[in-house]
Parts: C-alpha cells; sequence; structure tokens
C-alpha cells in the first residue's frame, strides 16, 4: 500500500484550505476530501468511489485515501457501504 500521495497537477491545494478551513483531508497533499465531520466523511467516501475521481489517483493511494475515509467514518460512527 502507498505510503503517501502525489501531489497532483490538476488541483490547487490552496482551494481546499480556502473552501473547507484547516481540516483533517483524506488527501492531505492536495487537500481533498475532508473528513473532520459525519457529513464531510459521508461525502468522502461517496467522492472516492465515483469512477471518475478515483482514476487520478493510483490505485495504492485509493487504498490509502479509503482507509482513512473509513478510520474517519469509525471516530464519527458513521456506517459506510463496502466496496
Amino acid at each position: 500500500m502507498a505510503t503517501k500521495i502525489d501531489r497532483r497537477e490538476d488541483v490547487s491545494p490552496k482551494e481546499g484550505k480556502h473552501k473547507y478551513g484547516d481540516v483533517k483531508f483524506a488527501d492531505p497533499v492536495n487537500n481533498k476530501y475532508p473528513i473532520d465531520t459525519e457529513e464531510h466523511v459521508r461525502a468522502a467516501w461517496s467522492y472516492i468511489n465515483y469512477k471518475d475521481n478515483a482514476t487520478k489517483y493510483d490505485a495504492d493511494e485509493v487504498k490509502l485515501i479509503k482507509e482513512r475515509i473509513k478510520r474517519a467514518a469509525k471516530h464519527f460512527d458513521v456506517e459506510i457501504e463496502s466496496e
């Protein structure tokens, strides 16, 4: 499994900070998929499971992002669908 996520050229990390503030992201390199609230966890899970979003990452990076979202879901006691 990947231990880090590469910087994507198609996004601006500043955009994520501007939109969501200083929160925890499942992809902290690009500030994508905020996981600081129940609502954000649900949205992050939904978005990373869209094929168009997932294909912007290597398979190992997707796995890492999903693991981070799953941990956040457990923390907030949010049930998410299996893959």
